[in-house]
Parts: structure tokens; C-alpha cells; sequence
């Protein structure tokens, strides 16, 4: 079976991804540089890294194996664990494959260079719990949460069948 990598700091989709992890009965390492509550499963590690850069990207690429899923909006650690042989979800459930990881590491680059140069301003909106407040505050509501979450686990459950 494989084990389950989460970039915790910024993954909106923790309590679904143990969810699902519970069910199918998979270790799972969540992995952050501080402020996670420990859980009282024992397949749920929780993993706290320096305050470093990337420190919690670099944990996770030493440590996931081929076989293994990530779960990460970081594309560059993405591309890590590709390199690695891991499967790799997004928080949405999309996977990053060989095949799309190119033009995933391609385009955040080219959005780096036109924030730099200053011809777009912001970036992406967010995936937040948010109940109140305008349609507009919220862009993630409960049914896009629940068809990331229903992705996700149509994707572990097949990861975990072909192994």
C-alpha cells in the first residue's frame, strides 16, 4: 500500500485526505513547518520541519518513494516526487503526471516573470472553509469542496488498487 505525503502548510483539504486515508487504511505523513494538531490515529504522522524554505518540500522528496502519493499545490515539489516515481494530486484532484508536469512548471514560471515585470497583479483566488460573507469571499463553496474531495478519493482509491 502506499503512503501518503500531504504539504500541510497551505493543503485545504486535510481533513478530507484523512478521511479518505482512514478508510483505505493508509499511513499518511502530514507535514508542516508548525501549527498542526496531532491526530490520535496511529497512521496519521504528524511531521513538523524547520522554518526553512522549502524545508517541508525537501522532508517530503527525501522521504516519498515510487509507488507513494503526494499531495501538494507545489508544483516544484510536484516535479520532485514525479522524478521519484510518486503519484502527485493537486488539492483539487488533479494529478500531475510525467506528461502535464513540463507545462505546470512552464507556466508558473512564466507567471513568476509577468508579476515580476508587473504586468498582472495577484494570483490565483483561494480554497478557504468560509461559510458567511459574499459568494465573491468564498470562491471555494461546499460543493467544489466536496467534488475536490470526491476526486481525491477516486484518485487514492485508484492508486492504491494498481499496487
Amino acid at each position: 500500500m502506499p503512503d501518503i505525503y500531504v504539504d500541510a502548510d497551505a493543503c485545504p483539504i486535510k481533513d478530507e485526505v484523512l478521511r479518505v486515508c482512514g478508510r483505505h487504511g493508509l499511513e499518511v505523513y502530514m507535514v508542516s513547518n508548525g501549527g498542526l494538531r496531532p491526530s490520535a490515529d496511529p497512521r496519521v504522522h504528524t511531521v513538523i520541519v524547520g522554518n526553512e524554505p522549502d524545508a517541508a518540500d525537501d522532508w517530503i522528496a527525501e522521504k516519498i518513494e515510487a509507488g507513494d502519493i503526494a499531495v501538494t499545490n507545489d508544483i516544484s515539489l510536484a516535479a520532485r516526487c514525479i522524478e521519484k516515481g510518486a503519484r502527485v494530486l493537486a488539492p483539487t484532484g488533479k494529478p500531475f503526471t510525467e506528461e502535464s508536469i513540463g507545462m505546470a512548471v512552464a507556466m508558473r514560471d512564466l507567471m513568476t516573470q509577468l508579476r515580476d515585470s508587473g504586468e498582472i497583479t495577484g494570483g490565483p483566488s483561494g480554497f478557504t472553509k468560509s461559510r458567511t460573507g459574499p459568494a465573491s469571499s468564498r470562491p471555494w463553496k461546499r460543493k467544489s469542496r466536496r467534488s475536490a474531495a470526491n476526486a481525491d478519493r477516486r484518485r487514492l482509491r485508484g492508486a492504491t488498487v494498481q499496487d
